[in-house]
């Protein structure tokens, strides 16, 4: 059970309607916990801080991106690396 479905439960006592037991055993592919890159706003949000800020990190290099096309990503190993050596 995801952790937003257990808080849901454990909220309001039910599942919401449009959970099966199929969906809770079954991680997406879209949830950033199952991606290999975070997009900018989804690392800051993790490090805690602002979108803004998160930006500005990648522009000074100080958090470790890379460009696909236009879209800037921040690897997930790079991310946690990072984390860990603070």
């Amino acid at each position: 059970m995801s952790c937003y479905v257990s808080t849901f439960v454990s909220t309001f006592g039910a599942q919401p309607a449009s959970m099966t037991n199929d969906d809770t055993l079954r991680s997406r592919p879209d949830e950033p916990a199952s991606r290999l890159v975070l997009s900018v706003p989804e690392a800051a949000d993790l490090l805690g801080i602002s979108r803004a800020l998160g930006y500005e990190l990648v522009a000074r290099g100080e958090l470790p991106s890379l460009r696909l096309g236009r879209r800037i990503v921040v690897p997930r190993a790079a991310l946690l690396s990072l984390v860990a050596s603070a």
